[in-house]
């Protein structure tokens, strides 16, 4: 026969269609409310520009909406939701296509397009449908352990659209075979039904079932539509509004200052106090539990669960008239405990498919506490309170700023007319014993490889990361502001420090408060100097080592490379992967300030991630960050003790090793 004839009757067999579209209406009204009472939410946060950059955002949007890159992460859930997604998307397009055709009188709906796509396409979507809806129940029904919340509401999401497709099958099958539709075997599924249903139902009684089950499924259809934007289903609309308006900036740049000068709140303990982006980002929440699942904090049996943070201020947005009431302390997830377990990782912002900003949020609360309440754990208060005295965390320290370099010729900046290159040493790196064997082999390597540089010395105060991390955002701009002047009285232009908190702070946060500079974490300048050939390694030694991914240099602001090729030209094997590394890296536990907690025996974060390097067998695991040498190295003696047998691991920052593999003077690990 002639495909170019190809079509088929809109309503066929179905009469008083008009009802359909009086229903129609109170359908859309219903859903509308569903989705202005959501708009008018947002709308009760604060001010915030997230419409710049377009082009940018219709980038990531494609990438994470359209192709679901974020949700491809996890195989088997990227593969169901793809699946689901698509299917719906085909649906949709071919209901728009009936509509034109039928509705508008443009006869589109007919010939090769209406046999390719409306025909042979939409049925199989449909039934690629069907099976992400079944692997989606199966998964949900069959795994309570799974991080996933499990309610009635999901469970009767997943019925409903699969009872809604079922049943559009079943229409199409009882349709071809009681027309005899000569166009039948182009919709392979419906066919299927249509053959079935011929060996035992009589062509009356297909007419007679047809028309009921056109009413059910066209009542199932309206219900669904007028429903979905009460529930979890209005993701497909919010999850797309937040991924436009997501943050173009690394995860490391997301904290930004408060304006004092406007008398703004001094952080948030009320629903108002969060920016209409925040607001969204909790209606955009699909309950997937991603981001409790690789929380460093809740892994180890912390109260913390950013999932559960975000549901929770969802819900208040929902239930509460007064914006203006406390959210702290409401629920267990908005609890202090919770809000001061956070390391600042930045894992449940990396794996949030739709880019909520948890992390964010529980700096915001903590900041309240901090500077509105002054209630925070005893050995942060000490902390800060070096911070505000010394300019350093450390309060027990004996050290000073200039210990590090005795027996080195070390420029300070002061003494001399110019530089090339600033090292900023850090807190850590100057004022912590074992880090500063890191700066030492550090300094030597840019004496070696015939740098102009020169340290601050005296002059150095802490970048303010971890009062900034801790809630004490006033004593960071404070802090910034110093360093700040400091670098632009020396006209600094490159900065390099081994802290990737440092690295983060100078890069990402002090733009906002007027310091502009080339910030270089040392293995990004390390590497070119190898590269440029100013420093020759030999790698002579045969330990096996593995790198550890710094939270503020990997996943905040990915640099994965650089300190993997220092390793790699330092050592002569091939270096070793841990399972969670990279951007899935697990986090040492020192971040957020919990470097300064004295953490509950049973609940250490480093001993986990120790637990995680020992598993490779490694000999040595290689760092890059001061806070991460302190943990680790705590982490491994830790775990060793309690099992003498565990093969011994050193740790090490990969400036020592690239130093030990430069100098003339090799040694074995």
């Amino acid at each position: 026969m002639n495909g170019e004839h190809a079509t088929r009757e809109v309503f066929w067999n179905v009469s008083q269609v008009w009802v359909m579209y009086v229903l129609l209406i109170p359908t859309m009204l219903v859903a509308g409310y569903g989705i202005y009472r959501r708009f008018r939410t947002w709308r009760r946060g604060r001010p915030e520009q997230r419409f710049d950059q377009p082009w940018v955002r219709i980038q990531f949007l494609f990438r994470h909406a359209v192709v679901q890159q974020a949700t491809w992460q996890k195989r088997f859930a990227g593969f169901f939701h793809a699946l689901i997604f698509w299917g719906m998307v085909n649906l949709t397009v071919a209901t728009t296509v009936v509509l034109v055709h039928h509705d508008f009188g443009l006869p589109i709906m007919q010939g090769q397009f209406y046999l390719w796509f409306q025909s042979l396409t939409v049925d199989i979507f449909g039934a690629l449908t069907i099976l992400g809806l079944s692997l989606a129940a199966v998964r949900r029904w069959t795994s309570p352990s799974m991080p996933l919340v499990h309610s009635w509401e999901a469970s009767m999401i997943l019925i409903l659209l699969l009872t809604i497709l079922f049943s559009g099958f079943l229409l199409e099958g009882w349709r071809i075979a009681a027309t005899n539709d000569p166009w039948g075997m182009w919709s392979p599924f419906g066919y299927v039904i249509a053959m079935a249903s011929l060996s035992w139902m009589s062509i009356p009684a297909m007419q007679w079932t047809h028309a009921v089950t056109w009413w059910f499924h066209m009542g199932l259809v309206f219900g669904f539509l007028a429903w979905a934007p009460y529930t979890k289903l209005l993701h497909p609309l919010t999850a797309v509004l937040n991924l436009y308006t997501a943050p173009l900036s690394p995860i490391g740049g997301s904290l930004h200052a408060i304006d004092f000068d406007k008398n703004e709140s001094l952080g948030v303990n009320a629903l108002s106090s969060f920016t209409w982006k925040d607001l969204l980002d909790l209606d955009a929440c699909t309950e997937c539990g991603r981001c409790t699942a690789v929380c460093p904090a809740n892994a180890v049996g912390k109260l913390l669960s950013p999932r559960d943070l975000i549901l929770d201020l969802r819900h208040l947005s929902r239930t509460q008239d007064d914006f203006s009431k406390p959210i702290i302390d409401a629920t267990p997830a908005l609890s202090p405990e919770a809000l001061w377990a956070c390391t600042t990782c930045g894992a449940c912002v990396e794996s949030c498919p739709v880019s909520i900003a948890q992390m964010p949020k529980i700096v915001d609360m903590r900041r309240h506490l901090a500077m509105e309440e002054a209630v925070l754990p005893d050995t942060m208060e000490k902390a800060i309170g070096s911070l505000e005295a010394r300019g350093h965390p450390y309060a027990g320290t004996q050290f000073s700023r200039l210990d590090w370099m005795k027996g080195l010729e070390v420029p300070q900046r002061a003494d001399i007319q110019e530089c090339d290159v600033l090292l900023w040493v850090g807190c850590g790196g100057a004022l912590v014993e074992r880090n500063q064997r890191v700066t030492r082999a550090m300094a030597q390597l840019l004496d070696k490889a015939g740098v102009n540089y020169a340290v601050l010395g005296r002059e150095e105060r802490c970048t303010g990361d971890p009062a900034r991390r801790m809630g004490n955002e006033f004593l960071f701009q404070k802090l910034a502001g110093e360093n700040i002047a400091t670098l632009q009285r020396y006209q600094v232009k490159t900065v390099v420090t081994a802290c990737p908190h440092c690295f983060n702070t100078l890069r990402n946060e002090y733009p906002e408060l007027g310091g502009n500079f080339e910030v270089l974490h040392h293995s990004q300048f390390l590497e070119r100097l190898v590269s440029e050939g100013k420093l020759s390694p030999k790698a002579q030694s045969e330990a096996k080592v593995t790198f550890h991914d710094p939270c503020y240099l990997g996943r905040q602001n990915n640099i994965f490379d650089a300190p993997r090729q220092l390793v790699q030209i330092s050592v002569r094997p091939a270096s070793v992967e841990m399972e969670k590394s990279r951007e899935k890296s697990f986090c040492c536990g020192g971040g957020g300030g919990m470097s300064f907690v004295d953490e509950p025996a049973n609940q250490r974060v480093n001993q986990e991630r120790a637990r995680q390097v020992l598993e490779t067998g490694a000999d040595v695991v290689a760092v890059g960050c001061p806070f991460c040498m302190t943990m680790l190295e705590d982490g491994v003696n830790a775990v060793r003790s309690s099992d003498p047998s565990t093969r011994p691991t050193k740790v090490l920052d990969v400036a020592e090793l690239l130093w030990d593999s430069v100098r003339d003077q090799s040694t074995t690990f």
